[in-house]
C-alpha cells in the first residue's frame, strides 16, 4: 500500500460558521471606515476591582463597556442609523448590542451571539446579570434557537434573508441588533487591533490590553491601554459625529463611569 504523502486530519465544518461566511460576503459591499484608538483603562480597571471588594459582586469589563457605549450612543443616535428601501434614515431610540459570549457546549468552550436590548437605558450591573443568565442558559435563548434553524436553510435563502434585513431596519434590529461589539482581548494578553468585516453601521472591536507609558498630572506612569477599532458605515455617518461620539465614549470609559 502506498504510504500517505500528506498526513492530515478531516473535521466537520460547523453549521454555525455559515452565518459568519454569509455575513462576511455581504459586509464587503459596505463602504466601511476604520479608526484605531487607545483607551487608558487603568482607573476603570481599578474601580472594577474596588467595586468587587466593596460589594462582592463580580462585574466584567464587557458589561461596564457596554453601559458606557449605550450612554455615548444615546447622545449621538446617528451612530446606529440605518437606511431603508425608501431611502429614509432610521434612528432607533434603543441601542441593541449584538455580542459574542463564551459558553460551554458538550464540555467545550464556544462562542455564541446574544443581543442585549436597550443598553442605553440599563446599568452595568443589569447588563452583567443578563450576560451571566445567557451564559448559563444559552440553549434556551431566542438567538440560539433561531441560528440552529437558520443555518439549515440553503445558502441562497440565507443570503436573501440577510439582504432583506439590511433594507428593513426594523427587521435588522430584531434579528441582528443595531450595534456589534467584538471582544478579542478576552482570548489573549498584550495590545493589538483587529480589522473586522462589519455589517452594522457601527461596530467596535475590543483588542488587547497592554502596558505603555502615559502622562498623568505631569508625571510619566505605566498605564494600561485598551486597543479599540471603531468601524462605521461612511454612507450613513460622517467623520464629525464619529469624532464627537468617540470622545464621549473615551471619557466615560476612562473615568470609570457608574463605578462609584
Amino acid at each position: 500500500m502506498k504510504p500517505e504523502q500528506h498526513p492530515h486530519t478531516v473535521l466537520p465544518y460547523a453549521r454555525e460558521r455559515l452565518l459568519m461566511a454569509d455575513g462576511g460576503r455581504l459586509g464587503r459591499q459596505k463602504h466601511t471606515v476604520h479608526g484605531l484608538v487607545e483607551f487608558d483603562i487603568t482607573d476603570a480597571r481599578e474601580k472594577l476591582l474596588q467595586h468587587r471588594a466593596r460589594t462582592g459582586e463580580a462585574l466584567s469589563f464587557n458589561a461596564f463597556f457596554l453601559a458606557c457605549l449605550g450612554k455615548a450612543i444615546d447622545q449621538n443616535k446617528e451612530m446606529h442609523a440605518y437606511r431603508n428601501w425608501r431611502r429614509q434614515v432610521i434612528l432607533f431610540d434603543e441601542v441593541d448590542v449584538n455580542m459574542l459570549f463564551e459558553v460551554e457546549v458538550d464540555g467545550e468552550k464556544v462562542l455564541r451571539p446574544h443581543i442585549l436590548r436597550g443598553v442605553n437605558k440599563r446599568s452595568a450591573q443589569e447588563i452583567q446579570a443578563e450576560i451571566t443568565a445567557f451564559q448559563q442558559q444559552h440553549q434556551d435563548s431566542t438567538e440560539s434557537k433561531f441560528i440552529a434553524w437558520f443555518v439549515r436553510l440553503p445558502g441562497f435563502l440565507r443570503r436573501m434573508f440577510l439582504r432583506m434585513l439590511f433594507i428593513s431596519p426594523k427587521l435588522l434590529k430584531e434579528y441582528y441588533g443595531t450595534v456589534l461589539v467584538s471582544s478579542l482581548g478576552m482570548f489573549g494578553k498584550g495590545n493589538g487591533w483587529g480589522l473586522p468585516v462589519p455589517n452594522h453601521s457601527l461596530q467596535l472591536t475590543l483588542g488587547g490590553i497592554g502596558d505603555k507609558p502615559g502622562v498623568v498630572k505631569g508625571r510619566i506612569e505605566v498605564r494600561k491601554y485598551l486597543s479599540v477599532t471603531l468601524s462605521f458605515d461612511h454612507d450613513l455617518i460622517d467623520g464629525a459625529p464619529v469624532a464627537r461620539f468617540l470622545q464621549r465614549l473615551k471619557k466615560l470609559v476612562e473615568n470609570g463611569d457608574g463605578l462609584g
